[in-house]
C-alpha cells in the first residue's frame, strides 16, 4: 500500500522527488506519514480535503482486505 499512495501523491504534486512515505504498522492499524514540501501540501489535501478524503477511501479499502485500519497523515 505505502507504493500506491507514493504513486498517487506523486502525480499531485510539483516536486515528486521530495515524496517521503512512511508505515507505521500495529497489530491491527496501519498509519502512514506521507511528507511533501509546503508548496505541495495543499495540492494533496485538495479543496476542502476532498483530495486526501479520496485518497484515504482508496488506502481503507485495500486495507480492509488485509482485516486492518488505515489511516492518513499528511505533513508538509
Amino acid at each position: 500500500m505505502k507504493e500506491m499512495i507514493e504513486h498517487i501523491v506523486k502525480a499531485l504534486v510539483d516536486h515528486p522527488d521530495q515524496i517521503k512515505v512512511t508505515e507505521l504498522a500495529g497489530e491491527r492499524t496501519l498509519t502512514y506519514e506521507v511528507k511533501v514540501m509546503a508548496g505541495d501540501q495543499g495540492k494533496v489535501i485538495g479543496r476542502q480535503g476532498a483530495t486526501i478524503d479520496a485518497i484515504r477511501a482508496i488506502v481503507r479499502a485495500a486495507a480492509r482486505k488485509l482485516d486492518k485500519h488505515a489511516t492518513i497523515d499528511v505533513i508538509g
